[in-house]
């Protein structure tokens, strides 16, 4: 396997921490850019003393000059919360950071890899979702700074692509947890298992019946390498995420269930354009990517998520924003 220069933005995060980590561990030289608005140094103290690691404090926002022969653009807040905390900020992150990574990859012949989202297909009234169907988004609602922002970015690596022959792979990530979700981050996974081992109330949106898929973070990181290391014909769009479908209401009694307390159950009125159901198709995903599917299911992720949850400090973090 050769050595390469590989840059991750967004590596300090949720996702890009465990990415970072496992591609050190493969010997590559890995750059960790990250502004830390959503994510914490915490991600990835334990790669700083490794000599192939290095991490940067920079908004993709701004332009930066590496020279590396791969790119993972994985910068962007992805919790409503927080991605509607400041909206045009959000936008400019999707578009100006692809533009950024874009420009670096075509000057540098460099690999790019796009991290979009499930959220591209809005309240889908498609059910599972392919990468064929085109959505069903608001384009003026309250999600629209994150989910149009991600449109624009695959538009943007696909206009790359044609016009100037950029090596780009895009993928798009379904509902994704383990260890290293931010307490606060204001996901479902996060707030219910932190509410129920603090011995708060569990906090349902809606009525529960919404639906959610939900793949455990290596599952995804697997994915995610695989996508950037296959042929050079497959660029995607490709969904990653785990084809099993739960409730909110199924998943708020499993991890009652796997972490005890928790004060009962109280319902809150469904934020604006929250997607009903959200489930992938990853036919493509297993065709293209040497059959690649997600072999951690829920229960036994939850169960790691919650033993990384008990063993963390919760004083020692804060809500990113007031949105949580």
């Amino acid at each position: 396997m050769s050595i390469k220069r590989i840059l991750v933005t967004g590596g300090a995060g949720f996702v890009g921490s465990h990415l970072c980590e496992r591609l050190v561990a493969q010997g590559h030289d890995v750059i960790c850019l990250d502004n830390f608005f959503t994510s914490q140094k915490f991600n990835v103290e334990h790669l700083l003393d490794h000599r192939n690691f290095e991490l940067i404090r920079h908004d993709v926002t701004h332009p930066f000059w590496l020279e590396v022969d791969e790119i993972y653009n994985l910068a962007c807040p992805a919790a409503p919360g927080h991605y509607q905390y400041n909206p045009i900020k959000t936008m400019k992150t999707s578009v100006m950071g692809a533009i950024n990574v874009l420009g670096m990859a075509k000057r540098c012949n460099a690999k790019v890899l796009q991290a979009s989202t499930s959220e591209v297909y809005g309240d889908p009234d498609v059910h599972p979702q392919p990468e064929s169907y085109r959505g069903n988004v608001n384009p003026i609602g309250t999600r629209a700074c994150y989910d149009e922002g991600k449109r624009a970015a695959e538009t943007l690596f696909f206009d790359y692509h044609r016009s100037n022959g950029v090596n780009i792979r895009v993928i798009r990530i379904f509902n994704t947890y383990g260890p290293r979700m931010h307490p606060f981050d204001g996901r479902v996974v996060s707030n219910f298992i932190r509410q129920a081992i603090q011995g708060e109330e569990i906090t349902i949106f809606g009525d529960g019946s919404q639906t959610r898929s939900f793949c455990y973070v290596d599952d995804l990181v697997e994915g995610i390498i695989r996508m950037m290391n296959g042929p050079d014909s497959f660029v995607g769009p490709v969904n990653l995420g785990n084809p099993n479908e739960f409730t909110i209401k199924q998943l708020a009694e499993h991890v009652v269930e796997l972490a005890g307390g928790g004060a009962g159950f109280v319902h809150k009125p469904l934020p604006s354009d929250d997607p009903t159901q959200r489930q992938p198709d990853i036919s493509l995903a297993k065709a293209n990517l040497d059959n690649w599917e997600p072999s951690i299911q829920l229960k036994e992720g939850l169960k790691k998520t919650i033993e990384y949850f008990r063993s963390i400090n919760m004083d020692d973090f804060r809500a990113p924003t007031p949105n949580y």
